[in-house]
């Protein structure tokens, strides 16, 4: 292994995780405080989809989650279309506070900075909500299974959701936002935070954290919540945070397990449809309350430690 091969795998290890939290939020809560143009947004995320790629790429947990297993253009079109549904959230909202009346309640007098954690904790707790609800409710679960269909965990998994799946979790983070008054340019860094979460929360790059990642909801922890058996990945449901999984009990991590494609997935629904268009009529069928239920031969086994 090269010198270099090597520096740029142990950047990736330490480095990674940080420059996407405090770089890219960072430039995007300086961009917003100042009023800069909101083409700053896509011009952010189109940077951290690529590093989010080129960390896959040099420092990869698993080698063969970078090669496409005929997903790559399925998961590119849950991306483009679930991510123009966050960005365009953004563009709705002054039109959403002429119509619906909102509480004077936001705290505009704090620091920008205070602002966006106030709006990124408050998102989670509802996102998280809904996700916890989603394992446990018929319904719910139905459209949420598209998301742990997947085989291979990489970036842009975070954003393979089926798309009314992810208009019910972004209003029930951003609607108690939006009725204590959420600013426009609150909203836009809130919006790009969240695909920078999903990026590094299904990222393939062996990153760490530290004792931080029984704080914060990123990979390590992310990968036990798509283990394929019920009740075991139904775990760490937090997206920017793991506060609330400890308050509810759903936290889990085992140091020793080992994550392959032959793990991930849902036991009771091996034969879930692929692609994107049958992902997004699945749900509407009877066959699609996909009702998963635990591979007890294994469940002995597979059963991660908690804590």
């Amino acid at each position: 292994m090269s010198l270099l091969r090597s520096s740029a795998q142990t950047a990736v290890r330490y480095g990674y995780a940080p420059l996407m939290l405090l770089g890219i939020n960072g430039a995007a809560i300086a961009l917003a405080a100042a009023g800069a143009a909101k083409l700053w947004l896509l011009a952010l995320l189109l940077v951290a989809v690529g590093l989010s790629f080129a960390a896959e790429r040099v420092l990869p947990y698993e080698p063969d989650w970078n090669t496409s297993q005929g997903d790559a253009g399925r998961d590119a079109a849950h991306s483009v279309v679930n991510e123009t549904l966050i960005l365009a959230s953004v563009a709705v909202i002054p039109m959403l506070a002429a119509i619906v009346p909102a509480a004077d309640l936001w705290p505009a007098a704090w620091p920008f900075l205070a602002q966006v954690l106030v709006a990124v904790l408050i998102a989670d707790l509802g996102i998280t909500l809904v996700h916890f609800a989603s394992h446990k409710i018929g319904a719910l679960w139905r459209f949420h299974a598209v998301h742990h269909s997947v085989k291979r965990f990489y970036g842009l998994n975070g954003l393979m959701k089926h798309p009314l799946h992810q208009t019910l979790e972004m209003t029930a983070g951003v609607a108690p936002l939006l009725l204590i008054g959420l600013p426009v340019q609150v909203a836009s860094v809130l919006a790009l935070a969240v695909a920078v979460q999903l990026l590094l929360q299904h990222s393939n790059a062996d990153y760490r954290v530290g004792p931080l990642k029984h704080v914060l909801a990123l990979n390590e922890g992310h990968r036990f919540h798509h283990l394929k058996w019920a009740g075991i990945g139904d775990v760490n449901f937090g997206l920017f945070t793991l506060f609330w999984d400890h308050l509810l009990r759903t936290y889990s991590y085992d140091k020793a397990r080992r994550f392959t494609s032959e793990v991930l997935g849902m036991a009771a629904k091996p034969d879930y449809p692929s692609a994107y268009l049958a992902q997004l009529t699945e749900p509407f069928k009877a066959s699609g309350a996909c009702h998963h239920t635990s591979d007890q031969g294994d469940q002995t086994q597979q059963v991660p430690a908690r804590s």
